[in-house]
Formats: structure tokens, sequence, C-alpha cells
């Protein structure tokens, strides 16, 4: 049985933060988006760069989005029937193991990425994607489990400092090799990146090895489903959508929460892209600023937090930097020059963590309180970002290919976000105070 608000359990939680956000900065924000779009480009002035895959032509940078919006898809469709399974055999952390392995392998497999191996790599880059992403509905399920309501926002807060501190970690080592290659008998700073997705895949296999060795079996419930066991999960998505429809807070948070997720991930895993290909900045101011922003992302993430319990209340925080977001896209649109993609940067550092950990948490606080398929509710959460990220990633690509600008991109994030404004705005005075009962 789990023990509820333990210290070492809830460490070993966020041990799994720490784990795999060394593959969210290096290879989603950092090293591995300024590595394709360098191997990928022809490195001309005001020229849009094609490359092959499967037989297509694609931007080369949509092929990113489209790539990463295919990974979404796959978990999307995935993570029902893992999590119905999961919650029916209490084997939770098996998933977790499961998709931690796929994802730590094909980050290590990213080392042989290279101009010629362009198919190979974009293969492993989305099974990297697919590991990181599937763990975490199976990671995030944990949360109601470990800690009651009240500790809920500091412990999700927590969760992303781990990670952000052990992503920092990681990426000054990767820093390292890809700056000074020749230190380390390095060919250049093409194998100094491919080094980094190597280090990426043993650090975050290494560090999970904690949460796995302390994080408890979850039991399994006590009535175990007939019928067919790939679509028992689908199943308990239609259940938790039963229940959403007499939860009515809870279904206009998620609504509110598909719409701006939309904008807020796809925004985090386009920026490395936007400024190598937009404004020419060179890989290493680039990846500065991914490491600024993430040492920002520590402090606000914690005020948030702050904000939420002492003084505004989750959705209230929410409403303001959802707000911001809005102003970041704005203001994104029309950046030229190099400091003022950093101030952008910093600002978008503030809010990050934020938005995320009291996501997560708000979530988890509307649950109802005699629930016990708490997989079942995080994977309907999980579903519904992962919906949300195909559509941003999809349509932020085909935005770029149909208009010849990333910049057309940012309009329609901006408008998704509006979109998530509206609905947390109906929220403004339902404050997740108390758990909602399933009617």
């Amino acid at each position: 049985m789990t023990q509820i608000n333990d210290r070492k359990t809830i460490r070993s939680w966020a041990f799994f933060d720490w784990a795999n956000s060394a593959y969210n900065l290096v290879i989603t924000s950092t090293i591995f988006p300024a590595y394709y779009t360098i191997i990928t480009s022809s490195n001309k002035p005001n020229t849009i760069d094609y490359v092959q895959f499967m037989g297509f032509k694609f931007v080369n940078t949509a092929l990113y989005n489209y790539a990463l919006a295919f990974a979404f898809l796959i978990i999307a469709i995935l993570s029902p029937v893992l999590s119905g399974i999961a919650d029916s055999r209490g084997n939770k952390k098996f998933f977790m193991k499961i998709f931690t392995w796929i994802g730590a392998l094909s980050c290590c497999g990213l080392y042989f990425f290279e101009a010629e191996t362009l198919q190979l790599g974009i293969v492993l880059f989305i099974l990297a994607a697919i590991g990181f992403w599937g763990s975490l509905v199976f990671y995030n399920a944990y949360l109601p489990e470990i800690a009651t309501p009240d500790m809920q926002d500091n412990v999700s807060a927590k969760g992303y400092a781990y990670g952000y501190v052990g992503s920092i970690l990681l990426q000054l080592v990767c820093f390292v090799f890809v700056f000074f290659p020749d230190t380390f008998g390095l060919s250049g700073a093409g194998q100094a990146s491919r080094v980094s997705f190597l280090l990426v895949g043993i650090w975050w296999i290494a560090f999970a090895q904690i949460p796995f060795r302390n994080l408890p079996d979850t039991p399994k419930q006590r009535v175990v489903p007939t019928g067919n066991i790939l679509t028992s999960g689908f199943k308990e998505l239609s259940k938790v959508w039963v229940q959403l429809k007499h939860m009515p807070y809870l279904k206009r948070f998620l609504t509110a929460f598909f719409f701006y997720s939309m904008g807020v991930q796809t925004v985090m895993l386009v920026a490395t892209v936007f400024g190598e290909k937009q404004l020419q900045l060179p890989t290493a101011k680039l990846i500065g600023t991914i490491m600024l922003l993430q040492v920002v992302a520590i402090p606000g993430a914690m005020l948030m937090s702050w904000l939420s319990k002492n003084h505004l209340g989750n959705i209230r925080v929410l409403i303001g930097v959802v707000i911001i977001w809005i102003g970041v896209c704005i203001a994104a649109y029309f950046v030229q020059t190099e400091l003022q993609f950093y101030f952008l940067a910093a600002a978008v550092g503030l809010i990050m963590g934020g938005i995320q950990s009291l996501s997560r948490s708000t979530y988890s606080k509307y649950l109802p309180q005699d629930s016990k398929d708490h997989t079942s509710f995080f994977s309907f959460f999980d579903v519904i970002e992962k919906i949300a990220l195909v559509i941003g990633m999809f349509s932020f690509g085909y935005i770029e290919e149909l208009t010849g600008s990333m910049r057309n991109s940012l309009i329609a994030l901006a408008l998704f976000f509006v979109a998530g404004l509206a609905f947390l705005w109906l929220l403004r005075n339902s404050e997740p105070r108390k758990i909602q009962p399933v009617s």
C-alpha cells in the first residue's frame, strides 16, 4: 500500500523528472534541433530547404514538426490501452520501465544520426519521443497516490524543479563536449552533438533506477475487466468521459487545458528551430539561451505554486500565465534581434514550469476523491494533451509550408491560447479546493 506524503517516496518520484528531463532539454530543446537544422540546411539566406523522407519531400523544419506530431498521435492511441491494463493489473511501474527503455535506447541510437542516415535519425527521434511521453502518463498517475490534495501543488512543482536541475547538469556536460570537441579527441561539433545524445540515454536510464526501486507497486483492481484487453483501456476512457458529464468544473478545465496545451508545448518544442532558422543564431548562443530558460523555470514553478496556495488559487494563476503566453506569441511574431529573443526566452522560462506543474496538480485536485482509477483519469489527461500537441505541431509545420514563414504559425498558437483563456475565465470562481464528487 502506498504511504501517502512519504518524503522518500516523493523524492524518488521526483527523480524520474531528474532522469528524463535531460531528454526534454538536450533532444527536444537545444542540441538536437540545432544539429538537425544544421545538417538539413544549405545555410543560404532566404532559402527554403527541403529533405526527402520515406519518398516524400518536406521543408526540413516542417518534417521535424510532423515527426513529433506523429509521435504524439501514437501515444494518444497507445496510452488508453496500456493504462487500462496498468489499472487492472497494478503494473504501472512496469510500463514506466518499458517506455523509459524505449526512449533511452533511442537516444543512444541517435549517435548514428547523420545527413546520410536521415531516415534512421527521424525514426529514432520519433521512438525517443514516444518513450518520453509514454512514460509520463504512468508517472503522473502516481501523483494523487503519493500526495494528499493539499500537498499536490508542492509535490508537482518539486518534480519539475528536480527535472530542471538534473537536465541543466547534463546540459553543462554536453556543452563542454560540443564546444571543446578537440579536448576529447572528437572530430568536431557534429560528433560531439551525437555524443550528447548518447549521454542523454545513459543518464536517463541510470537515474530512472531510483524511482523504479523506491516507488511502490500499485494494487490490482478487485474487479478484473472482461472482454478484449486491447479495447478495455478505451472503455475505461469512455467511463471517464461519462463521469465528466457529472463533473462540469473538471470538464471545463480539460477543455481549457486542451486549447492552451496546443500552444505551450509547441512553443517549447520549436523555440530552438525558430532561433536557428529565423534569426540565424549560432548553436552556442541558442544552447545558452535555453539553459537560461531552464534556470528561470525553477523559481517560476515555485512562484506559481506559492501564489496558487497562498494568494490567488490555481485557476486565477493559470489565467494570468495564459495571458502572458498570448503576449509571448505576439511578441515572437515581431522579434528581429538577438536581444529581443533573449528577453522572450526569459519570459517563457518564467511561465513554462509554472503552467505545466500547476496544470498537473489542478487536474489532480479536481479528480473525484473516491476514484481508484487514477491511471485511467491521467491517461485521459494525457490523451487530451497529446491530441492538442498533434494539432499544435501539425498546424505549426503546415502553416510554415503553406506561407513560407514560421512567424505566421505563431498567430495560430496565439489563437489557441485565447480559446484556453476563455474556458479558464469561466472557472475563475470555481477553484478546486474540494475534490468534485462523482454523481
